[in-house]
């Protein structure tokens, strides 16, 4: 029924534009939520926004290749299709994005920011009209981590006259895509204004892999994603008061798994999945309502308001351990060990492979609900003003956030029989006998940040202060009650002043130099009592050139961690209590940063078209400065000069682009340096490494009449065979060529 009414909206659009009877949409300007204001060379720092435009190039439903074009973004890749990416910014952790602050239209958006941050969610870049990256001391106003930067995603604005938007994709692997929204404001006389939005996102694929002996079987995912949005603005007592409310609900079933490949498994078929992944499955449901107040005062001050609440439930069924005598989880071991040496877990590994004629003992195959809930609330209040002292001018802001979160873990295990590749359930576990646990956190964030500009001068001083309460209440394995029998507690109190100092000098109307230096900040876990807040001081210092035909930036930093912390998860490939926190001393992060813009049509003086070019490269240098012995996984036994894991050196995005009015396109290149996987320095290890890889993407459009457009997108065009993690377990691939179709219609 869902397609049917999206086809039908479609059509009956397609049909208005062909006769006429449909008015060209309303410009919809992303409104950026921040203080970017639609200008990242106005920070003195470095920021990056990708407008609508931007990504309307390729209309990318998977964020961690439209982060691809932006410097200083550290990403691994895991499923393919970015359904739960892994981002880091300067050499910070990448595991499920938890070292960077993520919002969505400027509130934290994690499913538990503070108490559990890795980002099992994450917002379907598909639906979003732009995204702002923020890295340096402009950073610290956000919080509440601060080491690498934030990552703002910019939902679907309201637009001004009533207009919509219909596109649907289909393709390769099965994919359909629609993404649809419509709405508008419109005056309802004495000063009041009301209007509003209704967006839709469905996303779903077959996927790329095949499961032994179910070559039918869906290894894809299955996404729907509703937005809606009522806006207000009355003008009373002087003032215009902008009230909105937003409400989300978005649902994601998935048929991804933990479990990866042997490298001899790997060079023979890339894409296949071992018969014990069958059952894999991840089921997540997220909400989100946000009502926000913004007004401006007669002398220019400016109040804004918003309070939200967020909620997100998954359960993610998935192979976790195997044990061939079926005697219990004790004796088991865990698919990360398995595939790291398969010769010595044969009869583990062959009850995975689940080959004909193969039946295992009962209780083989420990599959594992790993089933959370998260709640996220807050408030958040903001004071800006602009004031003039002598021959300087200030910009001021000043802020509040008072929030809460929590993660409820209640998880237990099902088990097997391997019979012949197929899985055949023999027993269920007692709820809540894996884990049985609530975290909670409850934080208080003050800011204040002043622009001064005074000849050709921006200083930008800052300073957040967090205050931090978190919680764990573990009720033990063997209450699943929760009647307090065995109850322990452990808490822990944070308190943190992360001040910054950004710097920018306008030589002239082109050329700019800036740089800066904050606190790099990040709380440890609820109830950590040994481990300390992550800790660093981060400096940059840049320069760029602007023109109307081209843009130049370099950007060198160094982030200096008096402390690095790691923490356990199941993506990290376990081996470790999950929630446990792990102190990484001091490590130095050295960077470079270039990017390039420029348009070779205006630069050769042709007319008529736009041959646009970007370019941008990082290097990175991360090293541990002094040696350990870590119990963490992809630390192990640590040598003072050890590499991270998982940073690559080098990394590189190239694109060139073509816009000749009627019709247009883009070829982008991707281009990322091999990585280790376990700390270390020298020669990889070929079982500790990822290689190096080169991914083009191409897309190119055709303007059908005013309001339609025709669209094609291809995603790794030279269907490039290549890796990308050995975690959480095994070799995982990237994703192989799909080309997909689009038909877009505004109206």
């Amino acid at each position: 029924m869902r397609q049917i009414l999206l086809s039908a909206t479609a059509l009956a659009a397609l049909a208005g534009a062909a006769h006429g009877q449909v008015e060209t949409a309303a410009a919809t300007d992303v409104i950026t939520v921040i203080g970017l204001n639609g200008d990242a060379d106005a920070i003195a720092g470095s920021a990056d926004l990708l407008t609508a435009e931007d990504l309307a190039v390729h209309d990318y439903a998977d964020v961690t290749r439209l982060l691809r074009t932006v410097a200083g973004v550290n990403i691994q890749e895991e499923d393919g299709y970015g359904l739960r990416p892994n981002i880091g910014m300067r050499g910070t952790g990448l595991d499920r994005s938890e070292k960077i602050t993520l919002m969505e239209d400027g509130v934290l958006i994690s499913p538990a920011p503070y108490a559990a941050p890795a980002a099992y969610y994450f917002p379907h870049a598909g639906r979003m009209a732009g995204v702002e990256v923020i890295k340096g001391a402009a950073g610290v106003r956000y919080g509440p981590r601060s080491q690498g930067g934030s990552l703002n995603l910019l939902s679907t604005p309201v637009p001004e006259d009533l207009s919509g938007r219909v596109t649907v994709w289909a393709g390769d692997e099965n994919t359909r895509r629609t993404h649809a929204h419509i709405g508008g404001m419109t005056d309802a006389g004495d000063g009041l204004r009301i209007g509003g939005l209704i967006e839709g996102f469905f996303d779903s694929a077959d996927g790329f892999k095949v499961i032994d002996g179910m070559s039918d079987a869906s290894t894809g995912y299955d996404i729907e994603d509703y937005v809606g949005k009522l806006r207000v603005e009355l003008d009373a007592g002087g003032l215009t008061h902008m009230f909105e409310l937003k409400g989300q609900y978005s649902d994601e079933l998935s048929n991804e798994t933990y479990l990866g490949l042997t490298d001899a498994d790997f060079a023979a078929d890339p894409f296949r999945r071992y018969a014990a992944s069958q059952l894999d499955q991840m089921d997540a449901e997220h909400s989100e309502w946000s009502l926000r107040y913004r007004t401006e005062f007669s002398n220019g001050v400016e109040l804004s308001a918003v309070a939200y609440t967020t909620t997100f439930a998954r359960d993610w069924f998935k192979l976790d351990r195997v044990d061939p005598d079926g005697a219990g989880a004790a004796s088991s071991a865990s698919i990360s060990s398995i595939l790291s040496d398969p010769t010595g877990n044969a009869a583990a590994f062959a009850i995975i492979q689940g080959g004909a004629g193969l039946v295992s003992a009962d209780d083989a195959v420990l599959i594992k609900h790993n089933n959370r809930d998260y709640a996220a609330e807050g408030v958040q209040l903001e004071l800006a003003g602009e004031a003039a002292f002598g021959d300087a001018s200030h910009g001021w802001r000043v802020g509040l956030r008072v929030h809460q979160d929590e993660m409820d873990r209640f998880q237990w295990r099902e088990n097997f029989r391997m019979d012949n590749g197929q899985l055949v359930l023999t027993s269920v576990d007692a709820p809540g006998s894996d884990s049985n646990r609530i975290e909670t956190a409850e934080a208080v964030a003050i800011f204040v940040q002043d622009e001064i500009a005074f000849g050709r001068w921006v200083v930008t001083p800052g300073l957040r202060y967090e205050q931090i309460e978190l919680r764990r209440e573990d009720y033990g394995r063997n209450d699943p009650t929760r009647t307090g029998a065995s109850l322990t507690v452990r808490e822990n109190t944070v308190e943190a002043f992360v001040p910054g100092l950004g710097v920018r000098y306008d030589l002239d109307a082109n050329w700019t130099l800036f740089g800066g230096v904050h606190r790099g900040f990040a709380p440890p876990a609820p109830g950590s009592t040994t481990q300390e807040a992550e800790d660093a001081t981060n400096w940059e210092f840049g320069t760029r050139f602007r023109d109307e035909m081209f843009s130049v930036e370099a950007i060198g930093f160094f982030n200096a961690y008096q402390n690095l912390i790691g923490t356990c998860t199941n993506s990290t490939g376990g081996g470790c209590a999950i929630g446990d926190q792990f102190d990484g001393g001091k490590v130095d992060v050295f960077g470079l940063e270039l990017t390039g813009d420029a348009d070779l049509a205006a630069i050769a003086g042709i007319d008529g078209i736009e041959l646009p070019v970007r370019l941008a490269y990082t290097w990175t240098d991360a090293e541990f400065q002094t040696g350990f012995n870590s119990g963490f996984g992809p630390w192990g036994n640590v040598q003072a000069g050890d590499a991270l894991p998982y940073i690559p050196e080098h990394q590189m995005f190239a694109s060139l682009g073509l816009d000749a009015g009627r019709f247009g396109g883009e070829v982008s290149l991707s281009w990322v340096d091999e990585v280790r996987t376990v700390a270390g320095q020298g020669t990889i290890p070929a079982a500790e490494s990822v290689d190096a890889h080169t991914v083009l993407d191409a897309s190119a459009w055709y303007a059908v009449s005013e309001l339609v457009r025709a669209r094609i997108s291809v995603r790794n065009l030279s269907d490039e065979i290549y890796t990308v993690a050995r975690r959480p377990a095994g070799l995982r691939p990237g994703a192989p060529r799909a080309v997909l179709f689009g038909l877009s219609v505004d109206f």
